[in-house]
C-alpha cells in the first residue's frame, strides 16, 4: 500500500514538472525576451553604425576575422550582432502588439456576436468563414502594397491576423458561459452588459483565449519575417529578422552569416514558443492534465 502511494506521488511530482525539452524552450523564450528589453545595454554597437574598413569581415572563429565583432558584419561594416539584438527586439515587439490586438479584436467580436445574436451573429460568422477562406499573406501583402507602408500601419495588419480564431472561440465560449446560467442571474441582478462579460465570463474563458494567443504568437513571427523578407515589412533604417534575412540573401554565397544568425533565432524562436504554447494548452485542458 505504501509503495502504491509513494509511486502515486511520483506521478503526480512527474506531470507537475516541465520536461527538459520545455525547460530548455522557456530558458531561450526568456532570452529573447532580455534580449529586446535591454538591447540598448547589451548591444556592442549601434544597428545603424557603419564601418567600411571592416566591412563582410566573418564571425570569430573563422580565418581574419575581426574581435571587434563576434558575428562579423555585412556589406556595410555593420555589426551583425548588434543589428540581430535589435532585430529580435522588433521583431517581438511587433509579434506582441499583434498578438494582443488580435486577441481583443477578435474575442470583442465574438462576444457581440454571442449576444446579440439573429442577424448580426450570422453575419459575424459569415465574415469569420470568408476571414478564413482568405490567405492572410496575400490580404497583407495587397494592404501593404496600397498604402503607404510604416510602423504603426504594419503593426496594425499584424494585428488582425488570427482574429477569426478569438472570435470564433470566444462566441462559443460566451453561449457556453450564458448556458450555464450565472451569467442570467448577474443580469437578473441589475449587472450591465459590459459588467457581465467583463466581470464575468471574461474570467472564466481567459485561460482559453490565453493558450490560443500562446498558439498564435509565433505564427505572428513568421508572418512578420515573411513580409520584412519581402520587403513589405519593417521598412529601413529601422530592422527586423525578416528583413535581415532578405538583406543577406544577395551574399548567402560569399558571406553566409549575414543571413544565417537571423535564421537560426527565427528557427529557433519560433520552435520555443510552439513548444511552450502546447506545454500550457496541456497543461491548462483538465482532460490531459490528468494523465
Amino acid at each position: 500500500m505504501a509503495d502504491m502511494d509513494s509511486n502515486h506521488k511520483i506521478k503526480k511530482l512527474r506531470r507537475k514538472l516541465a520536461p527538459p525539452s520545455i525547460c530548455i524552450a522557456a530558458l531561450w523564450a526568456l532570452l529573447m525576451c532580455i534580449t529586446a528589453v535591454g538591447a540598448d545595454l547589451i548591444a556592442p554597437y549601434d544597428y545603424e553604425s557603419i564601418d567600411l574598413r571592416a566591412r563582410l569581415a566573418p564571425p570569430f572563429w573563422m580565418e581574419g576575422a575581426n574581435s571587434n565583432h563576434l558575428l562579423g558584419t555585412d556589406n556595410l561594416g555593420r555589426d551583425i550582432l548588434s543589428r540581430l539584438i535589435y532585430s529580435i527586439r522588433t521583431s517581438l515587439l511587433i509579434s506582441a502588439l499583434g498578438t494582443l490586438m488580435s486577441a481583443v479584436i477578435g474575442s470583442t467580436i465574438g462576444f457581440a456576436a454571442a449576444h446579440f445574436k439573429g442577424w448580426f451573429s450570422e453575419g459575424i460568422l459569415l465574415l469569420i468563414d470568408f476571414q478564413s477562406a482568405l490567405p492572410f499573406l496575400i490580404l497583407a501583402l495587397a494592404v501593404l502594397a496600397f498604402f503607404d507602408n510604416n510602423m504603426v500601419l504594419f503593426i496594425a495588419v499584424m494585428g488582425i491576423y488570427g482574429w477569426e480564431r478569438y472570435a470564433r472561440l470566444a462566441r462559443s465560449l460566451a453561449l457556453t458561459a450564458t448556458a450555464q446560467g450565472y451569467a442570467v442571474a448577474v443580469n437578473t441582478l441589475g449587472a450591465s452588459t459590459g459588467r457581465i462579460y467583463l466581470r464575468h465570463i471574461l474570467p472564466n474563458v481567459a485561460s482559453t483565449l490565453i493558450v490560443n494567443m500562446t498558439v498564435n504568437f509565433p505564427e505572428i513571427i513568421m508572418v512578420e519575417t515573411s513580409l520584412s523578407f519581402l520587403g513589405l515589412g519593417v521598412q529601413p533604417p529601422n530592422t527586423s529578422l525578416g528583413s535581415m534575412v532578405g538583406f543577406g540573401r544577395e551574399y548567402l554565397l560569399s558571406s553566409w552569416w549575414i543571413a544565417a544568425f537571423p535564421t537560426a533565432a527565427i528557427f529557433i524562436s519560433t520552435l520555443a514558443f510552439s513548444l511552450l504554447g502546447d506545454w500550457v494548452r496541456d497543461r491548462l485542458d483538465p482532460i490531459l492534465r490528468e494523465h
